[in-house]
């Protein structure tokens, strides 16, 4: 499965959305607090959106799609905090409405 996942990931960093897309510019290259971000990062049977690994920190830019998928969505949070991660979930009209208040939050929970 862990194949897979990396398969996956590669094809979901070429997917992104807008929202996915102006987060990164933030994170990437080290330009948030100094801390290195990954993107589209398998972490068990799952991949995240956003990973700081140093820090453990997980951030999620969620589409609608996942209104309807909150079971799933929860199973899935729980997991990754059971493995000490920290999970931070944005909407993504939430990063397209309001970035620096988006940013502000990821930067005080790092």
């Amino acid at each position: 499965m862990k194949k897979q996942n990396i398969c996956l990931a590669k094809k979901l960093r070429c997917r992104s959305t807008e929202a996915e897309k102006l987060v990164w510019r933030y994170l990437r290259a080290r330009r948030l607090a100094g801390l290195k971000f990954r993107r589209q990062h398998p972490i068990g049977k799952y991949i995240t959106d956003f990973i700081c690994l140093e820090k453990g920190i997980i951030i999620e830019i969620d589409g609608g799609q996942h209104a309807n998928e909150r079971n799933k969505d929860r199973e899935r949070e729980a997991w990754l905090k059971n493995q000490g991660f920290k999970v931070l979930k944005f909407w993504n009209n939430e990063v397209l409405e309001n970035l620096e208040g988006v940013l502000e939050a990821i930067r005080s929970n790092v």
